[in-house]
């Protein structure tokens, strides 16, 4: 039998996400790719796998899954709730997926998007060097229900893994560096910017995100009379009515609305975690300063799989508690004659 994962039920909008593809700005499509880079680092070192294999995002809510022949899961990303057959399941952590057992994924506690991870990764064709699902480009489609999705081989055995849950599902400060039309805005316009506190829209999506605040809108003096330029993930632009759009991995690859600012790679994944109604704030870095951070980033995914521990079960959660060697010794209790 194929190893597959078979969908009963899923959110919409749900894709298989990997880092995404390259090579293609030239013809107006975008990397793309997991909205959390750090998650699907996460699962890769839950399960002692490349980063390379793909996993399935899960935007705001889970679904119903029923593994073909065993497997190894992970989950990460925003916390949800899930269960196997009824058990609860320890989330950022790797577990066994029994064939024919029932894993059930409700919606985020924080955050904004889950991902389910599969030992050996899921085994959809590669389109353009990928297998993320790229909607905004046309290529590949979202997940539905009733759909079984392919496993690749999975050389390795480990569960039982957890790592520490991190503090980026709930807003906060996001860095920035200029973009090259900074300048455009008066210094004024910028310490304004910097000094608001927004909300993120709950009109967002793997493109972007509108940022809500009181007060005015930020305009610039060369209005609309921009070049369309290329645009990166973390640029933010403002409309012609002054509100800032957080741009994310399936943006577009031009734009003409000036950018007043691009939030550096290190903190993008804060930024999409943030949940609907989640506080922002921005603050200036420097050049160096944003180059640090990336060092940082890339430290820190190198070292996530020495970061996993053992999961910690709850006994009262073990069906097969008896299979377990609990003792490994006995004793009379009698301490040992003391010589003389």
């Amino acid at each position: 039998m194929t190893r597959a994962l078979n969908v009963h039920r899923i959110a919409p909008g749900a894709t298989v996400q990997d880092r995404g593809r390259t090579g293609y700005r030239a013809f107006g499509v975008s990397q793309g790719g997991v909205a959390d880079p750090l998650a699907l680092a996460e699962g890769a070192a839950l399960l002692g796998q490349s980063v390379d294999c793909a996993a399935l995002e899960l935007p705001g809510s889970g679904g119903v899954f029923e593994a073909t022949e065993p497997l190894r899961i992970a989950l990460t990303g925003a916390p949800m709730r899930a269960t196997l057959d009824g058990a609860p399941l320890a989330w950022n952590a790797s577990h066994a997926l029994p064939a024919g057992s029932r894993l059930e994924i409700g919606g985020v506690t924080a955050g904004s998007y889950g991902y389910l991870h599969v030992g050996g990764g899921f085994d959809l064709p590669l389109q353009l060097g990928s297998r993320s699902a790229h909607l905004a480009a046309g290529v590949g489609t979202a997940v539905q229900a009733g759909d079984s999705l392919p496993v690749g081989e999975d050389t390795r055995s480990g569960v039982g893994l957890c790592l520490p849950q991190d503090s980026r599902f709930d807003g906060g400060v996001l860095r920035l560096v200029e973009s090259f039309q900074t300048a455009f805005f008066d210094p004024a316009t910028r310490d304004r910017f910097t000094e608001t506190t927004f909300t993120r829209d709950a009109r967002a999506n793997r493109m972007g995100m509108r940022l809500d605040s009181a007060g005015e809108g930020f305009a610039t003096s060369a209005g609309l009379n921009i070049l369309s330029e290329s645009i990166v993930p973390g640029d933010i632009q403002i409309t012609g009515d002054g509100t800032p759009y957080l741009l994310l991995r399936e943006s577009q690859t031009t734009g003409g609305y000036p950018r007043i600012a691009t939030v550096i790679p290190a903190d993008l994944p804060r930024a999409v975690q943030t949940p609907s109604g989640g506080v922002l704030r921005f603050r200036f870095v420097s050049r160096d300063d944003a180059l640090e951070a990336e060092r940082k980033m890339r430290d820190h995914l190198r070292a996530l799989p020495k970061l996993c521990v053992p999961l910690v079960r709850d006994p009262s959660q073990i069906r097969d508690l008896l299979s377990y060697q609990l003792i490994s010794g006995v004793t009379a209790g009698d301490a040992p004659d003391e010589k003389e």
